[in-house]
């Protein structure tokens, strides 16, 4: 299918950094330690492209006699303890640089998370160089996916119409914010669990080199 694509926006954690996984595992430890009774499965579901303030009143409310400032202070220790994971083992999403390093059409990056983790996790994967200033954070726009103002904002940003951009994710949310967006959908999740109105509008794709036959 011929896709007339002028740019591209990529979901960050899990798109191009490998940071999904220790996040959403530091999330399962600290959810457990606050005594909360959940899998590691349960909590990858619950928990992956959601948004920080979402979760942390989730975990909050599932727990019993607990200090005002729970939830900020969860939030503050969550991003201390992703922050040293991150220094101590990040990595790039196998192919990532690759393909930013040979793409000639624009491209730039939105994500659910504050600008500086973002910063943080391009900077130790080598990514920041290729991406430069092209970074756009639900906390700055005031949008978060599911909501597509994110991607919208991102669009602007790189000059051209939703109707001409790409998304590439490896979240529910993200996804239901690019088709939201009416843009172009690329997909690292997995079939399993994405509703059948947006599977049957996104293409999934096993790697990112995958994209090589779409830009």
């Amino acid at each position: 299918m011929h896709r007339d694509i002028r740019a591209v926006i990529f979901d960050s954690d899990g798109t191009l950094v490998d940071s999904e996984v220790p996040g959403m595992d530091a999330l399962h430890e600290m959810a457990v330690a606050a005594g909360l009774t959940l899998s590691r499965a349960e909590a990858h579901a619950r928990f992956r492209g959601g948004r920080m303030a979402d979760i942390a009143n989730w975990i909050g409310a599932q727990v019993e006699d607990k200090p005002e400032d729970f939830e900020a202070e969860f939030t503050r220790q969550y991003r201390a303890t992703i922050a040293q994971r991150f220094r101590e083992n990040l990595r790039e999403i196998p192919g990532a640089f690759d393909l930013l390093s040979r793409l000639e059409i624009p491209f730039g990056v939105a994500t659910n998370g504050p600008r500086e983790k973002v910063l943080l996790t391009l900077e130790l994967t080598g990514l920041l160089p290729l991406v430069g200033d092209r970074i756009f954070s639900a906390y700055d726009e005031g949008s978060f996916k599911p909501d597509p103002g994110l991607f919208l904002a991102a669009a602007r940003g790189l000059g051209h119409e939703p109707q001409h951009c790409a998304v590439v994710e490896d979240s529910i949310p993200g996804l239901v914010a690019g088709v939201a967006a009416g843009m172009h959908v690329f997909s690292l999740h997995g079939r399993d669990g994405v509703p059948d109105e947006i599977a049957a509008k996104v293409v999934f794709i096993g790697s990112l080199s995958h994209l090589n036959e779409y830009l």
